[in-house]
């Protein structure tokens, strides 16, 4: 009987399956001596593997970069606010296990896109919830202050409850670290930060104070303060300065000479300006005064181009003094020695309001957000900071702080320098500040936040 040496189909495929059988041993073999000490590079030596059919020397692999591409596991994020995100989560770490395959995308988490229009998956600090801890919080006692003035001193100033004191910040999908004044006088050794807007962004600059204050020799540090329009506070042993500058519009408001007029000049940067260059870390904020109307209203006539107009689109007026600033900003900042935050508007709480602060001891604890304040200016801002080339931090408070009906000062507070008397603090209606802040309070969570994203959440740190 006569054989061919040609190999015939049959007998090509039956090789092939021997083959092919052989190989599959030897895989499982190998799992079986590696048992749960698989690495990430065993993983990859292994799904590396070609398969070669030798019938139609077509070649296929498996790699973990083709699993990556397949929709199961894309990572392609959708769009949120197109600003730039303080802090970015860490990657999650490979697991341990038979074959680490790419972690899924956390429910947690969600996306935002920075100002170069790179897409990252983070952690959105701002979202989240309130959680009571009488244990951590305060980060330091109002008697610790004695700078603290009567606007923000409430226990100071009678009020009997201090829950309000004991309320932490949790954002969803991370952890972030306690505020550590210690920690963070190290980090501005020798640095220079300013707080630049108005009394609520001058609530943030006591705050701030007293949280380095209360980590340093007493002895060691100065505040002063001119007026309320300047205050500084200078820690000694770390060369580092604290900065208040008043300028609730940004922009120069000016009293007309022989009259008792005044110009927002809304195309011109305030006169204090010039003092704000150098900085290593700048916070800005405005917003509030420009919605003021009637009696409360600041000003009598705009100014644009050394033009008087009496009268201007709200909208138009504010969204001009926003471009003058981002021009300073972009022209003045060197970004890689000046980190510069834009925080978002302070939500009020008063008698129109739905929650109104007056008699409150604990945070709103519903999800329903209702926003007071004209969406207009808060695109109006935030659209500003996407074109502007200078990266700017924003920290957007707005919602978190909407949740805190019971941290405003109330009828514990002063008003025209003075602290409430006890009649006027029985009509609440009239004299309530719902507005500005608690201190110890709310104002130490933006702050918290603030040094989160100069210490990222990768860092160690005591809980």
């Amino acid at each position: 009987m006569e054989y061919s040496l040609k190999p015939n189909p049959v007998n090509k495929k039956l090789l092939f399956c021997i083959w092919a059988s052989l190989l599959s041993g030897c895989v499982f073999f190998f799992l079986y001596l590696d048992k749960g000490r698989m690495t990430g590079s065993t993983f990859f030596f292994l799904a590396s593997f070609s398969i070669v059919d030798h019938s139609n020397t077509s070649l296929s692999s498996f790699s973990p970069s083709s699993l990556a591409m397949s929709p199961q596991y894309s990572s392609t994020t959708s769009t949120g606010t197109a600003i730039m995100p303080l802090v970015s989560a860490a990657p999650s770490p490979m697991k341990e296990g038979p074959i680490a395959l790419p972690p899924q995308r956390s429910e947690a988490k969600s996306s935002m896109v920075t100002l170069d229009g790179n897409q990252e998956e983070h952690c959105d600090i701002f979202e989240g919830r309130w959680v009571y801890d009488k244990k951590r919080y305060p980060l330091y006692h109002a008697r610790q202050c004695p700078f603290l003035s009567d606007q923000v001193s409430c226990r100071r100033n009678g009020r009997p409850d201090s829950d309000y004191e004991h309320w932490r910040w949790v954002p969803r999908g991370c952890e972030i670290p306690r505020f550590n004044g210690s920690d963070m006088l190290e980090r501005l050794r020798g640095k220079r930060v300013i707080i630049v807007g108005d009394s609520l962004n001058r609530n943030q600059w006591e705050s701030l104070s007293c949280l380095l204050y209360t980590s340093t020799r007493p002895s060691r540090v100065l505040v002063k303060a001119k007026g309320s329009e300047y205050k500084i506070f200078r820690a000694l042993d770390y060369g580092c300065t604290v900065e208040f500058f008043w300028s609730p519009f940004l922009v120069k408001l000016e009293e007309i000479k022989g009259g008792n007029k005044k110009v927002l000049k809304i195309d011109r940067l305030h006169g204090f300006a010039k003092r704000w260059r150098g900085a290593d870390i700048m916070v800005f904020n405005t917003g509030h005064w420009w919605t003021h109307t009637g009696k409360t209203r600041a000003w009598d006539y705009f100014e644009k181009k050394g033009k008087l107009v009496e009268e201007m689109n709200g909208d138009e007026a504010f969204s001009t003094a926003l471009r003058v600033w981002a021009r300073w900003v972009d022209q003045v900042v060197d970004s890689t020695k000046t980190t510069v935050f834009f925080r978002s508007v302070s939500p009020e709480h008063k008698l129109e309001n739905n929650h109104w602060c007056y008699n409150q001891t604990t945070p709103i604890t519903n999800e329903t957000y209702i926003q007071r304040f004209p969406r207009s200016m808060v695109s109006i801002v935030e659209e500003t900071i996407q074109k502007m080339k200078t990266p700017v931090k924003y920290l957007n408070i707005t919602r978190l702080s909407e949740y805190r009906r019971d941290a405003h000062t109330v009828i514990y507070t002063s008003r025209q320098g003075n602290v409430l008397t006890m009649d006027q603090q029985m009509h609440p209606e009239r004299f309530a500040d719902c507005s500005h802040w608690c201190l110890p309070g709310l104002p130490d969570i933006w702050n918290e936040l603030i040094y989160v994203s100069i210490v990222g959440l990768n860092q160690s740190h005591v809980m």
